[in-house]
């Protein structure tokens, strides 16, 4: 069976728990990686045949011998020994210093306490589904994505001081976008660096990017972090990739000869205005003379951190930062240092992203993107303010698949898109006025139009026709869409000499039905309609021929692009939002769906669901088929089966609600059930006995008899939809082995996959008129009341008061 991702990312998380009580999650996180690390090594390569193995694991070093520690005294001191240092021994990239201590009492406990512990947690990882030994990589691999969730949430656990190691991958993935790295331009010596690369998230975006088995370096000031890149590289099928520890800016280790190596590709997420950046150096005699343009202050170091960067780009190089924001804007030396890097035409773009994405800080950052390929020939700057493009995600804000595509689509075509978008020429920001300031506000105005109240029609009606029809207004797309409809809406205010006021033709609860009914709203649907039946058309084969062994991730990117592709002409409908209901459902099933197909094929069985509770007891909770449910079974194969259950389910509801109807009715203290401790079938008899022949309870029996027929048949429609679940129930889980490969296909293709895609589209459609509606709704309700009007009502409202007050003898002055 497939590993499901999101099965084997709640089964990390639950090792996770194992360790919280303890420590802090920065200190947990490597106990817990190292074991996803171990055991992914041992699945892979302990009993490899390769003449050279990317990772050696010597004799008694793998995680079927960590196995045999369990519940031993010494598992802590053995897991040291016996385990990590063979593994160090045997190879050379592994360091002590990249991986924990287990057997240290202050963060596992001491004696039965770390027996326990750790024996549980090599317990998690025997798991049957955390299998590794069939995980493809090349950027596909599961490993890699676990790897990456987990260290999502340490760092959202760690909080403010201890999540610089992780950079949101949303974030990695811009990076590797705007730089430019493809398959095209990258082969095996092409090179990427990061001279502050954490735990290495960022330099693998780029190299997924690249999608070849290019040359990675990195280098890490925090030598527990370089031990967690150095063992993600691994993870993600580039155990060739060199991470060195220390001081990038005082003690840089990639060189050649006494000069700092170039690459092809830098990308670098730094410490934000680091204070301590000149600890170790001198700037003025930086033997790399990386500080030419000038020195960065003493107590801001993000822009010695963007020199270093520009001295590690080839001359063709290109290179993506992320920084505070105040490196746009802030003056004294780094104005000085802008002008330079605004002079040398390098600095090809700025990105600015929306605030609290970061793990280490909540203040807003951007990305600088740098070109030294044609420099001196560079006329602008591409600026992008992407600050309002996010979701909340917990305590963080995260950027969305849409807002990732929405960034490097505008960055690439450097087309000006207003309140986004702008490519700034030079003359711009040179200018007396800018002064080479970059604060991105100067050249975008990213701020949401006012909404202006008009006081002639609040005074005299009508809704102006600035906010209806002018070119700036919300409604001006629509009426180039529906010209007509706008006619039908609206006609010029009736009796009146001002120009420019329309009214509504219909009453504000009859608008969104003329909408509907329109023809021209009628066209535009079938327009958006045609456009998703295309897409279907070209691609309903591509994922019926999606088959053993493929790659997920270059399955979707195919569907998601053409569907973004297809959707860019279509009126009124926001493409990026009809690809992120996509990749939506692509993260919320359709990916747990395509990884099953690639590793087992289209095979749809059922499995029983075994639940095993805290004391080691098992209980069968029925059955499920992941890729296939149960509910798209019934639906195309026994429909008159479900109506015959859901009208016995109907009869029964109502008859339950019938009994509970009587209950309340004859409930209260002198009332017929007022007496009953509980109102069941024998109470009910033993009074029916009570009162016999007695002509007194005569109507109080009849309540009885009344209740006692309902509850007779409330059990019988109990018994009936018991049997036809039942009878439904075997009959979906028998059907499951007639399925043939097509059966199947259409069954998720179609009645799964596409009929979810349709469902999320026709909410967009529904999504244009309520937009409409209420815009129009909000205008007509503003401007229905004129002043002179609420004058008259006041004045009536006036004399009727007046004439109550006469009646009760009062007179008002």
């Amino acid at each position: 069976m497939a590993i499901k991702k999101s099965d084997l990312y709640s089964s990390l998380w639950a090792s996770c728990d194992e360790l919280r009580g303890g420590m802090d999650a920065s200190q947990y996180k490597d106990y817990v990686l190292f074991m996803l690390f171990i055991k992914y090594i041992s699945d892979k390569y302990a009993d490899s045949d390769d003449f050279a193995p990317p990772v050696v694991i010597p004799k008694g070093a793998s995680f079927k011998d960590m196995i045999a520690l369990k519940g031993k005294a010494d598992i802590g001191d053995k897991i040291n020994t016996q385990i990590i240092q063979p593994l160090i021994d045997a190879n050379a990239r592994l360091a002590r210093s990249d991986f924990p201590d287990f057997n240290d009492p202050n963060k596992l406990g001491t004696g039965d306490e770390m027996v326990q512990r750790l024996s549980n947690l090599v317990m998690i990882f025997q798991k049957d589904e955390l299998d590794f030994s069939q995980n493809r990589a090349e950027h596909d691999d599961i490993l890699g994505d676990a790897y990456e969730y987990l260290m999502r949430h340490f760092a959202t656990e760690s909080g403010k001081s201890k999540g610089q190691f992780y950079t949101p991958s949303e974030v990695s993935r811009v990076i590797a976008k705007v730089i430019g790295i493809s398959p095209e331009n990258t082969k095996a010596n092409t090179t990427a660096y990061d001279p502050t690369c954490g735990s290495g998230s960022l330099l693998l975006k780029v190299a997924a990017e690249a999608g070849n088995k290019i040359t990675l370096e990195g280098q890490e000031k925090d030598v527990t972090t370089a031990g967690l890149a150095r063992m993600n590289m691994i993870l993600h099928d580039f155990p060739t990739a060199n991470i060195q520890s220390g001081n990038t800016l005082a003690s840089p280790k990639f060189k050649d000869g006494e000069q700092l190596r170039t690459y092809d590709y830098v990308v670098a997420n730094p410490p934000f205005s680091d204070k301590a950046w000149s600890t170790g150096l001198t700037p003025s005699a930086d033997p790399y003379q990386r500080f030419a343009w000038g020195e960065p202050p003493a107590k801001q170091g993000d822009y010695a951190y963007l020199l270093h960067i520009i001295r590690s780009m080839k001359s063709s190089g290109k290179a993506a930062c992320i920084l505070p924001h105040g490196v746009l804007f802030r003056g004294g030396a780094e104005g000085v240092l802008r002008k330079q890097l605004v002079s040398s035409g390098i600095l090809k773009g700025i990105i600015g992203l929306p605030a609290n994405l970061f793990y280490g800080t909540g203040i807003p950052a951007c990305i600088l993107v740098l070109d030294k390929e044609n420099a001196s020939a560079r006329k602008g700057v591409m600026m992008i303010d992407a600050s309002k493009g996010f979701i909340k995600d917990g305590n963080k804000n995260r950027l969305r698949e849409q807002d990732l595509h929405r960034i490097v689509d505008s960055f690439h075509k450097l087309d000006d898109m207003p309140g986004y978008a702008r490519m700034v020429p030079r003359s711009e920001i040179d200018s007396d006025k800018n002064d080479y300031n970059l604060n991105l506000p100067r050249y975008i105005d990213a701020s949401e139009a006012e909404d202006i109240q008009d006081l002639s029609a609040h005074l005299n009606g009508g809704i102006p026709d600035r906010d209806l029809f002018g070119a700036g207004s919300t409604l001006a797309p629509y009426w180039q869409v529906m010209p007509t409809l706008r006619a039908t809406l609206f006609a010029p205010l009736a009796n009146d000499k001002r120009q420019g006021y329309s009214q509504l033709q219909q009453p504000v609860a009859e608008v969104k039905a003329a909408i509907l009914g329109h023809a021209e709203f009628s066209a535009f649907q079938a327009t958006v309609k045609q456009l998703f039946a295309d897409w279907q058309a070209r691609n309903e084969p591509r994922m019926k021929g999606f088959k053993l062994g493929e790659h997920p991730k270059a399955f979707i990117e195919v569907l998601s692009e053409d569907l973004l592709a297809t959707f860019k002409p279509a009126p009124l409908i926001d493409a990026y939002s009809v690809y992120q209901h996509l990749m939506d459902y692509w993260a919320e099933a359709m990916q747990d769906d395509a990884y099953a197909i690639a590793q087992d094929g289209w095979v749809a069985k059922p499995a029983r669901i075994i639940e095993t509770d805290k004391k080691g007891k098992k209980k069968d909770k029925g059955w499920a088929c992941d890729l296939v449910p149960k509910a798209f079974i019934v639906a195309r194969y026994f429909a008159k089966q479900q109506v015959a259950l859901d009208e016995a389910q109907a009869q029964l509801d109502a008859g339950s609600s019938a009994i509970n109807e009587l209950e309340e009715e004859h409930s209260g203290e002198d009332a017929v059930f007022g007496g009953f401790d509980k109102v069941n079938a024998a109470a009910v008899r033993d009074r029916i006995k009570e009162i016999g022949a007695d002509p007194d309870g005569a109507a109080e029996l009849k309540v009885l008899k009344a209740w006692l027929k309902l509850s007779n048949d409330e059990a019988g429609l109990k018994k009936t939809v018991k049997e036809l679940d039942a009878q439904l129930d075997q009959l979906a889980h028998d059907q499951y082995a007639k399925l043939s490969i097509t059966e199947i296909q259409l069954l998720v293709v179609n009645d799964k996959w596409l009929a979810r895609m349709a469902s999320d589209l026709y909410g967009e459609l529904d999504r244009v008129s309520q937009t409409l509606t209420r815009r129009i709704r909000e205008l007509a309700e503003r401007y229905a009341a004129p002043l002179p009007a609420l004058a008259e009502e006041v004045n009536a409202l006036s004399a009727k008061v007046v004439e109550h007050l006469k009646g009760m003898g009062v007179t008002c002055r």
